[in-house]
């Protein structure tokens, strides 16, 4: 992940990684969203937005839950390796955690897709 806010021009921050099985996740989905079933990933943002972030110090973007039982699903059901689709997964959560909502409109959807597009494919050309 550290590439990754790198990238993003994100250094100074921080964030929280919890990896779970889905009967977590579903505990997690339901307390904090209402939704009585399991999810492959769940961001937690400490902010709105990036203008929200303190000017000075470390900053603390919040938390990103991932199950690895629904990961390891979807890994295999997409041809990828579970570490190719925990990295997606923490991407797509990262993104929700600097203000982006693919739930808001399927526009900002687009653009959240795209955008977790282009640093997956920087990350890839990294490791050439």
């Amino acid at each position: 992940m550290k590439r990754s806010l790198t990238l993003l021009g994100l250094e100074r921050v921080e964030l929280s990684i919890l990896l779970v099985n889905d009967r977590m996740m579903k505990s997690l989905n339901e307390n904090f969203r209402g939704i009585d079933k399991t999810t492959d990933v769940l961001s937690f943002p400490m902010y709105c937005c990036p203008e929200e972030f303190p000017r000075d110090g470390e900053i603390l973007l919040g938390d990103v839950a991932v199950s690895l039982d629904t990961a390891t699903a979807q890994a295999q059901q997409y041809g990828e390796t579970i570490g190719e689709e925990v990295l997606r997964l923490l991407v797509h959560g990262l993104f929700h955690l600097i203000g982006y909502d693919h739930e808001k409109s399927p526009c900002d959807a687009r653009e959240m897709a795209r955008r977790e597009m282009e640093l997956l494919n920087a990350l890839e050309e990294m490791d050439k």
